[in-house]
C-alpha cells in the first residue's frame, strides 16, 4: 500500500526533533523503523536526505527541497479536508433527490418553498420517475421508495402507509354502470401500469387475500399521473393511491368503486446513505420533509402546503382570466 503521506510525515517529524530516536520517542515508533521509512523515501527518490553526524542531523540540498514542499503539500491536504469537512457542516450545497412522479408532485413540490426559505443555499436537484433507478449509479443522496424494502447498506426512514383505491369519472359510470363486484371488471376499461409486468394486473383483495387480477384497457402507462388524468377523462377505471386522488374524491372528480378491494397497503419509506458523517444538507432536508410528508399521507395539511396551494390557486386563477 503506498503510504507516502505518512512517511512524509516521518520525515517531518524527524527534521523537528534533529535525530531518529528523538522523532522516534514522540511518534511512539522505535528507531529502527523510523529510520526504515526515511530509508524507504531516500531510496525512492534515489538522493540523500540527511547528512548524518554523531551529534545532529542537517539537511542535504535535496533534503530542504523535499521538506520545502512536503510541508507545503501537507497544508494543502489539511485545507482540502478542513474545506470538505465544513462544507458538509454548512447549510449550503445540492442534494439529489428521486421519487415517483405522483408523490414528487402532491407530497414533496408544495414543501420546497418552505424549506428554501429555511436553507435558501440548498439546491435541490429533483428527478420524478415512476421507473426504479440504481441510487448508487444515479448518485442519489434521499430516494422515495413504495413497497418492500430490498437488501440494502441504506437508511430507510418510514413516512408512512400507501393506500389504494379503484376510482372512475361519474361521466363513465353513467355510461358503462359501476362495477358491484371483482368480476364485473371484466366488462369494464381497465387503465394499468406498464412496467411492472408483460400481463397488466391489479392486485386486488378477494376473501381476506390479495391475487392478481389480469386487466385489460385501451391504456398502459408508465406513471400515475397519466392513468388519473385518463380516469377523469371519462375513459375508464384507475387504481391509484389514495392521496393521488383523494382531492378529487371530495371535488366529485372521481367517485371510488369496490370499495375495499383495491388490494396491498404498501409502506414508503425515505432511503438515504447513513452513517454519523451524513452530510447537514442531507440531515436538514429529511429532518424537515419527513414528518411533514407523514402528514401529507394521513391527509393533514400544514400551514406551508396550504400557503403553496394557495399560490397555485391564484396562479391559476390569473391564467384563467387572460
Amino acid at each position: 500500500m503506498d503510504n507516502r503521506i505518512g512517511e512524509m510525515q516521518v520525515f517531518l517529524r524527524v527534521v523537528e526533533a534533529g535525530s531518529y530516536s528523538e522523532a522516534a520517542r514522540r511518534l511512539l515508533m522505535t528507531p529502527s523503523t523510523v529510520s526504515k521509512l526515511i530509508g524507504r523515501i531516500e531510496a525512492r527518490l534515489g538522493v540523500r536526505l540527511f547528512e548524518r553526524s554523531t551529534r545532529r542531523l542537517s539537511l542535504t540540498f535535496e533534503g530542504r527541497m523535499y521538506h520545502e514542499k512536503s510541508v507545503a503539500l501537507l497544508a494543502e491536504l489539511d485545507g482540502i479536508e478542513r474545506g470538505i469537512s465544513q462544507g458538509a457542516a454548512a447549510a449550503g450545497g445540492t442534494i439529489r433527490i428521486n421519487t415517483t412522479i405522483s408523490f414528487g408532485i402532491l407530497g414533496l413540490e408544495p414543501l420546497l418553498p418552505a424549506f428554501w426559505k429555511d436553507h435558501p443555499d440548498i439546491v435541490v436537484d429533483l428527478s420524478l420517475s415512476d421507473e426504479v433507478v440504481d441510487l448508487y449509479l444515479d448518485r442519489t443522496d434521499v430516494a422515495f421508495r413504495v413497497g418492500p424494502l430490498q437488501d440494502s447498506a441504506m437508511v430507510a426512514r418510514r413516512i408512512g402507509v400507501v393506500k389504494r383505491r379503484i376510482v372512475a369519472s361519474p361521466d363513465y359510470l353513467n355510461r358503462l354502470g359501476e362495477p358491484k363486484m371483482i368480476e364485473d371488471l371484466t366488462r369494464h376499461n381497465c387503465l394499468g401500469f406498464n412496467f411492472r409486468r408483460s400481463a397488466p394486473v391489479w392486485p386486488l383483495k378477494e376473501s381476506g387475500r390479495i391475487a392478481d387480477r389480469a386487466i385489460s384497457g385501451p391504456l398502459l402507462a408508465n406513471n400515475a399521473q397519466t392513468l388519473r388524468r385518463m380516469a377523469i377523462s371519462g375513459i375508464g377505471l384507475a387504481r391509484l393511491a389514495d392521496y393521488h386522488v383523494r382531492d378529487d374524491i371530495a371535488a366529485g372528480h372521481l367517485v371510488e368503486v369496490l370499495e375495499g378491494t383495491a388490494g396491498d397497503e404498501e409502506q414508503i419509506h425515505a432511503l438515504y446513505h447513513g452513517g454519523p458523517r451524513l452530510p447537514f444538507r442531507v440531515k436538514a432536508f429529511l429532518d424537515f420533509a419527513c414528518p411533514r410528508l407523514t402528514d401529507f399521507m394521513e391527509g393533514r395539511i400544514r400551514d406551508d402546503r396550504q400557503a403553496f396551494q394557495g399560490r397555485q390557486g391564484s396562479i391559476a386563477a390569473k391564467r384563467t382570466t387572460r
